[in-house]
């Protein structure tokens, strides 16, 4: 993948992050607005206790989603890989987008599978874009002429 088509993939990686960070942050919301309302306990847990660990969760996991897209913006403005945090980030993103698709499957739907497998495929597409283009470098560099190499004992000296 050419340097011209890494930017574009970034950006739009980022943009259905943060798309599907209002998401998640909305979907628990109402899922926590539901188990208020009802009041009812599952095993004894406190309904509120309950409400509140979805909103927390959804908030949670909205920050985290919106932290991807942040070093997804970065590099694509920068045009360069992300650092060692940032694609430690990104690639646990993409495990939790691969482990969401196989869940969603049976729990929501093909559609949504769909959608884990494109934002899998997007991060993991930027990663690898990204990669390339700094090992690139590094390679185009090493085929130059070798330096001679450094003696690390001092030459003599004659008078």
């Amino acid at each position: 993948m050419g340097p011209v088509a890494r930017r574009p993939v970034a950006w739009v990686a980022a943009i259905v992050l943060i798309a599907e960070a209002l998401g998640i942050v909305f979907l628990n919301w109402f899922l926590g607005l539901v188990v208020d309302r009802q009041d009812m306990s599952l095993a004894g847990l406190d309904p509120r206790a309950m409400s509140i660990g979805a909103w927390v969760a959804g908030g949670l996991f909205g920050l985290y989603l919106v932290l991807c897209a942040l070093v997804l913006v970065r590099a694509a403005v920068r045009d360069r890989a992300p650092g060692g945090f940032g694609r430690i980030l990104l690639i646990s993103a993409a495990v939790v987008h691969g482990l969401l698709g196989a869940f969603s499957i049976g729990l929501v739907g093909w559609l949504a599978f769909v959608f884990m497998m494109v934002v899998l495929a997007l991060i993991v597409l930027t990663l690898v874009a990204y990669d390339r283009h700094e090992n690139g470098a590094e390679s185009g560099a090493a085929d130059g002429p070798a330096a001679p190499p450094a003696s690390s004992s001092p030459e003599p000296t004659t008078p």
